[in-house]
């Protein structure tokens, strides 16, 4: 097996996975949507890259009891949760345990809405191009109850995206969105935080920091475009579809 090397950190990872979705980069139909907390440093880089805004979508991992970094399934908002049942079948989690742990983690989703939206409404995501990202994918659950979450909001393209997963992860995605992106799929896989030289937790402060950094710079760039909209002659041919590739 050839050694990989390892990202730097999150941003670092965010950088080259922007490399490659560049094909979205400056369009106005593309949505970035960061998987809290680990994926947010990513999804902003990417973002910024892109020059697209940046929300996230809150989901959970259902974490095996007493290995609660091994998920047997993930929550997210709105009660949807996805339930890998030969897991909890192999290491017999009892019916009451898994809603005891479903319910805990969505309180946790109910508590982080509130401190990440800081009041604003979650974004219009039908008939966009929304971009799921996350800092790694070990299993996929966490990702694939976004997706199935995502599906919900009707956007015209999901695209899933992390910089580094397991090759089993990636190809089982790859058959529920419209384009999945794997910087690097290394095999034997192991385990995320393996794959960077910096895996510190991120915090809710620095998730809530990116935010608004992201915030700042989408309207930023909504200001500067005003006079040359202004200015433009009216056209019913400017709008892109997001249909047409």
């Amino acid at each position: 097996m050839a050694k990989l090397e390892r990202f730097e950190n999150r941003l670092d990872a965010g950088v080259q996975l922007a490399q490659r979705l560049s094909h979205y980069a400056g369009r106005t139909d593309v949505t970035v949507l960061a998987l809290p907390r680990g994926g947010v440093p990513v999804g902003f880089a990417v973002a910024r890259a892109l020059q697209v805004p940046l929300d996230i979508l809150l989901v959970r991992k259902l974490g095996v009891p007493g290995h609660e970094e091994y998920a047997f399934g993930a929550v997210a908002s709105g009660g949807l949760y996805v339930v890998q049942k030969d897991v909890v079948d192999t290491l017999e989690i009892a019916p009451p345990v898994v809603e005891l742990i479903v319910q805990r983690e969505l309180k946790e989703i109910e508590r982080r809405e509130k401190l990440y939206r800081a009041g604003l409404a979650p974004p219009q995501l039908r008939g966009r191009v929304a971009i799921l990202v996350d800092d790694g994918l070990a299993t996929g659950s966490t990702m694939l109850a976004a997706v199935h979450v995502l599906r919900l909001a009707q956007p015209a393209r999901m695209v899933a995206a992390a910089p580094v997963a397991a090759p089993d992860a990636c190809r089982e995605l790859a058959a529920e969105v419209d384009e999945m992106l794997c910087v690097r799929t290394p095999d034997p896989f192991y385990a995320v935080g393996l794959w960077y030289k910096d895996f510190d937790q991120t915090s809710d402060a620095e998730v809530g920091d990116l935010l608004e950094q992201a915030r700042y710079a989408q309207q930023r760039r909504a200001r500067l475009s005003r006079p040359a909209a202004a200015a433009a002659p009216a056209s019913h041919g400017g709008r892109h579809d997001i249909g047409a590739q």
